[in-house]
């Protein structure tokens, strides 16, 4: 496995706690998703889902990761994984995505956050220790350091695994994610970026 792979499911795995991210940084990240309009140079411009259409400056160092499918199967005890869910009105939290880390990502961005999928959203990144099937889906028992969670993962959602990507990849029309800082004169820093490759979009 290649250094640059490493450090790219790493990415991927910092992407997912903007906490721990402002943590290691000192900065207040803000997470970008949306369509590509165009890559010029070292600019992305972005059309977000809010509607407007923003500027993201990719530094050449940056790296650019992707996702390919995976099966909730790969997801056993031991496994690393992410998974953003929504808090349901008996307090019970279901997946709406599961993200299978490889074994370089383990322990990066670990614990349970808040979330911007809405009011009652989270992100959790952990341990496997258990898991039951039920009639639903995946009852995943994750923990982390400081605490533990129940995930209901339902048979439906998408289940991933971060990829390497380039920047050639960065293509209009595709959908992208990014963890981005402000920059000067309204354009964003990217700290962390993934684009949809082979028809796999970012799920987070």
């Amino acid at each position: 496995m290649s250094f640059h792979y490493k450090l790219g499911v790493l990415c991927a795995a910092m992407a997912l706690s903007s906490v721990s991210f402002a943590q290691m940084h000192d900065v207040k990240p803000e997470r970008i998703r949306g369509d590509i309009v165009s890559f010029k140079g070292d600019l992305l411009t972005v059309h977000r889902k809010s509607g407007d259409t923003v500027a993201i400056h990719v530094q050449p160092d940056i790296g650019v990761s992707a996702f390919k499918p995976a099966r909730l199967a790969d997801a056993r005890v031991g496994s690393y994984v992410g998974t953003p869910a929504l808090t349901g009105i008996d307090g019970k939290l279901t997946a709406t995505s599961l993200i299978v880390f490889p074994e370089a990502a383990r322990g990066t961005a670990e614990g349970h956050f808040a979330y911007d999928f809405g009011p009652n959203s989270t992100m959790t990144n952990a341990n496997v220790v258990s898991m039951v099937t039920g009639a639903t889906g995946q009852e995943l028992h994750l923990s982390y350091k400081g605490g533990s969670s129940t995930v209901t993962v339902p048979k439906n959602v998408p289940v991933v695994t971060p990829v390497p990507a380039s920047k050639t990849d960065l293509m209009a029309g595709k959908k992208m994610f990014a963890v981005v800082t402000a920059g000067a004169k309204g354009v964003y820093e990217a700290q962390v970026l993934f684009v949809e490759k082979d028809g796999m979009a970012p799920q987070f």
